[in-house]
């Protein structure tokens, strides 16, 4: 079963359990306003101290305090006037400013540049202490630091546990591993490398 504060989600009315929810697709998508507006999607009525917070902690406040109107500033629909990694970091903000129980994150740090995904993982293991964190990744340096991997090979579970202990004991997460990073970067000695 899957529970959620010790509550059955079976068991929990549908409407309250996505409230709960903070969801990021891999394409984050956005809607005609403005930047508070589309951060603020989940609750209109949320105070511009949350708004702010989430655009801290999603690594997005740079760039919307450098645009003349800031949180004013224009979004079109779909967020074509901002840049790929603009948009992705205005969909994680919309889904921290709701303070959910459960963030989900679809493969929604792909778009980001490696910097700003480690500032963000970094931001979030801070602020979002509160909350159960899944993250979707292909990228190795994303999810390394994660309490529990889980690795996928076409659809079945060929390895589950640590960064450290999947590198020991599951070789498909290994060859990802080693094609992505550096041994130095995995934390492995030359010695351990195959």
């Amino acid at each position: 079963s899957v529970t959620v504060d010790g509550v059955d989600v079976r068991r929990m009315d549908l409407k309250e359990l996505r409230s709960l929810i903070g969801y990021v697709p891999q394409k984050g998508m956005l809607f005609s306003g403005d930047i508070a507006s589309n951060i603020a999607y989940g609750d209109p009525d949320l105070p511009d101290e949350r708004i702010e917070r989430a655009a801290r902690i999603a690594q997005a406040a740079d760039f919307i305090e450098e645009k003349p109107e800031g949180y004013a500033s224009p979004i079109s629909q779909g967020g074509t006037n901002v840049s790929g990694g603009q948009r992705q970091r205005l969909a994680i903000a919309r889904a921290l400013a709701i303070d959910p129980k459960i963030l989900v994150f679809d493969d929604s740090f792909s778009a980001l540049d490696y910097k700003t995904d480690s500032e963000l993982r970094a931001a979030l293991a801070r602020e979002a202490r509160g909350s159960a964190v899944v993250i979707v990744a292909q990228r190795v340096a994303t999810i390394m630091h994660a309490d529990q991997i889980i690795v996928l090979d076409d659809g079945r579970v060929v390895g589950q546990g640590t960064h450290n202990e999947l590198l020991r004991t599951c070789d498909a997460y290994r060859e990802i591993a080693m094609s992505q990073l550096s041994s130095a970067e995995l934390g492995l000695d030359e010695g351990e490398v195959r």
